[in-house]
């Protein structure tokens, strides 16, 4: 029976390598984090396959995949705060956690959200804190931002993430309507909002005051 470690190689080289994501930082994270460990044991047999998984809930821990190229999107150099919407599993945030100085994660259910955040804390992420809130409206208390990743699907970026986004600072979601989104790169200068359209993708909807309603 083949180890954790040695598919986590496996899933780096074959789902994320092959596919072009290149950043050396982004693949040692993936390589790093325990997918497995953030998952129901009923899905764990199947946590290093290039799919999204069922947590509860009606809630999903993303493809390995798109874990990826959200992070990279990011453009991560070590001394950021960021800012994620959804935990969910917590899996994404862990991932965050090796890149950035500092992450805030948001999540709207609470079996979730403490499911999560046992979970970080038995793996020793002390730079990680998890927050029960509506995530549209994001986590004013603890802005600005310098990255902001959005984990759930919206008609477009909600005003209050934008305005929690530091100057110079990228934000990446999913956008379109329920049934297929695209990933933009929203980034900070000067004033102004710079957009840039990325890959196509499905994820779950997200859900509050400034996204979907149910």
């Amino acid at each position: 029976m083949m180890d954790d470690e040695y598919l986590r190689n496996l899933m780096v080289e074959r789902q994320l390598v092959a596919r072009g994501i290149s950043d050396p930082r982004v693949l040692e994270a993936m390589r790093a984090v325990p997918r497995h460990r953030f998952m129901p044991e009923y899905s764990r047999k199947n946590a290093y396959e290039d799919m999204a998984l069922p947590i509860g809930q009606n809630q999903t821990i993303s493809q390995p995949y798109m874990v990826a190229i959200m992070t990279e999107l990011l453009r991560l150099s070590g001394s950021e705060r960021v800012l994620e919407i959804g935990t969910g599993s917590g899996y994404q945030a862990a991932v965050l956690a090796h890149l950035a100085r500092e992450v805030v994660t948001v999540e709207r259910i609470p079996e979730l959200a403490g499911t999560a955040q046992v979970a970080l804390r038995e793996l020793g992420y002390e730079n990680v804190i998890c927050i029960l809130s509506d995530g549209t409206l994001g986590a004013p208390d603890h802005a600005p931002f310098d990255r902001i990743l959005v984990t759930a699907g919206s008609s477009d970026v909600p005003i209050p993430l934008i305005d929690q986004l530091g100057e110079g600072g990228i934000l990446v979601a999913p956008v379109g309507d329920r049934a297929s989104q695209q990933i933009v790169q929203l980034i900070k200068s000067g004033g102004d909002i710079q957009k840039n359209y990325k890959t196509h993708c499905i994820f779950v909807p997200l859900i509050g005051r400034y996204g979907w309603n149910y």
